[in-house]
């Protein structure tokens, strides 16, 4: 991201990046490295960024962000230096930097934040620029390759001229590579790093092939450009399809370019396998102030952006495990402990509350939340999920019971044991006249999978509606791998989704929207092709 301090230069703010996951290597790599879609330790370990940005080269001195960013849980810090365009940060200081990362136990993703919108912003670097930086320091490197990533040049294009994007990227690995660097290197995407143009996800395989080591990743940043679940899930899969690593490198819960939907990202990326960096620890200015996770460095200060993104469902604090190069939780086969008896509250006639005695962790990867399910015989749907030990349901179906159980889910996905059950019955859904209709639209697909968005929900009767629930069949062989706007289950070949929270009550002849994501085997061109919806 651009300089987001009271500097003339910080104007032009910058965007986001993914931390995707990247392809296998030609010729063997040392320490973290790229395997097929993901990063691997050098034991072969998978290794999923969770982790923030710290501008160091602005503040220098608050050398404690380290630890306390590591103390919310996160294994990632991606930390700004500058080559020159700021105050430069010598040999001696990015060696520093390494032992920081180190002594908290934190991989690092050190960025060259010189070439930020270059083309477009005045004073801006050459990612050539950027590479003699790193050779100028490469002393305090040696060696740190199983914890120190090189993010070559921070979103090293603007909207300008994003065509020569390729080939300065290509260059600038094959020195990086030509300078003895063994690291996994990552690069931005041009367009402010939002690649709005698609020129890095166009040119990428071009771009991995060039790297000898085939140990280069991509990074993605998401702000206004993201705004909708569509957009985001449909970059995504372009990188998943074309097997080639990305990362989300930036990304916030707000911009002045727009309204990024972390909430997607953070989903997907967790769905995915993907890593994420959120932008940014503190000392933002400049008028992008919410961007910071804690107010004046204080880590016991979180705004409202760093609760979402360090306590919130997918964030770091659920979903981050330490690297096995720090003695990580790479081998967490403990479950957590068993919850209490759910207890029901604030029972409707499509909702209900429930809370229950928390679980504890003591297999090291950290309690990441709670399943909530229907006890229905052989086949318990889902009925939805938590961070916290306590869930409002919605969705439901009016005058119905349902005998539920909890299970404790852990950041190695272990889960424990069933809770004891609990069984309520909804409420009678009052007053006639309900009915809605369902249409499906393929948004986009290809040989391993589609979208389908919009699913349009209509309020087809006289009377508003509480509450929908939308039935289809996926053909053989397909499987859902991802949905937004609606809380899907699935028994065999049959999904049910059900509204979401803020999409369920509906006048007569309203509607609303939902989407979802499928994968089928290579060579298959069937879809889901209808629906049938219920109100409520």
């Amino acid at each position: 991201m651009t300089r987001r301090l009271g500097l003339a230069a910080a104007a032009l703010l910058s965007l986001l990046a993914s931390m995707l996951i990247a392809p296998a290597p030609a010729h063997a790599a040392v320490g973290l490295r790229v395997s097929g879609t993901r990063i691997v330790e050098a034991n072969g370990n998978a290794f999923v960024m969770r982790g923030a940005s710290h501008a160091h080269t602005w503040f220098t001195s608050q050398t404690s962000s380290f630890a306390n960013i590591k103390a919310l849980r996160a294994n990632t810090v991606r930390v700004v230096l500058s080559g020159g365009r700021w105050t430069p940060n010598s040999a001696s200081d990015v060696a520093n930097v390494v032992s920081l990362c180190r002594q908290n136990r934190l991989i690092c993703v050190l960025e060259n934040h010189d070439t930020t919108g270059y083309g477009e912003q005045s004073g801006a670097y050459t990612l050539d620029q950027a590479v003699t930086y790193w050779s100028g320091v490469r002393s305090a490197l040696t060696g740190t390759e199983d914890f120190i990533v090189i993010n070559i040049g921070n979103e090293p294009y603007g909207n300008n001229n994003v065509s020569a994007w390729t080939s300065a990227t290509t260059s600038a690995i094959g020195r990086m590579r030509g300078l003895g660097f063994q690291h996994l290197l990552m690069v931005d995407a041009p367009n402010w790093g939002q690649d709005w143009q698609f020129t890095m996800r166009d040119n990428a395989q071009a771009v991995f092939n060039s790297d000898a080591q085939r140990n280069t990743v991509f990074s993605v940043h998401m702000y206004g450009v993201f705004d909708t679940a569509a957009e985001i899930t449909a970059y995504l899969n372009a990188f998943q399809t074309a097997g080639l690593p990305l990362v989300i490198g930036e990304f916030g819960h707000n911009h002045s370019d727009g309204n990024p939907d972390e909430d997607t990202i953070m989903a997907q990326a967790q769905q995915r396998g993907l890593g994420y960096i959120g932008w940014s620890w503190s000392g933002n200015s400049g008028g992008v102030e919410y961007l910071d996770m804690v107010t004046n460095f204080n880590p016991a200060a979180l705004t409202s952006w760093g609760q979402r993104i360090f306590n919130g469902a997918n964030g770091i604090g659920q979903t981050s495990r330490e690297a096995t190069f720090f003695g990580g939780g790479g081998t967490d086969t403990t479950a957590p402990t068993t919850p209490g008896t759910p207890s029901s509250s604030g029972v409707t006639s499509t909702g209900a509350t429930l809370a229950w005695s928390a679980s504890t962790d003591a297999g090291g990867s950290g309690l990441a939340g709670y399943n909530v399910y229907r006890e229905q015989g052989s086949t318990d749907p889902l009925l939805g999920q938590s961070a916290t030990n306590s869930i409002t349901l919605t969705g439901l179906s009016p005058s119905t019971q349902y005998q539920v159980y909890v299970r404790a889910r852990d950041g190695a996905n272990n889960l424990s044991g069933n809770s004891a059950t609990t069984t309520f019955t909804t409420t009678s859904g009052g007053g006639t006249g309900g009915g809605c209709t369902a249409t499906g639209t393929v948004q986009g697909q290809w040989s391993g999978g589609y979208v389908v968005q919009p699913v349009t929900v209509t309020n087809s009767g006289s009377a508003a509606i509480t509450g929908w629930t939308v039935t289809f069949t996926l053909p053989a062989g397909h499987s859902v791998t991802g949905s937004w706007n609606a809380a899907l289950t699935t028994s065999g070949q049959t999904v049910t989704a059900r509204n979401a929270g803020h999409n369920g009550n509906l006048g007569a002849g309203g509607s609303t929207t939902f989407g979802f994501q499928v994968a089928r085997p290579g060579g298959n061109t069937a879809t889901v092709s209808s629906y049938t919806c219920a109100a409520s």
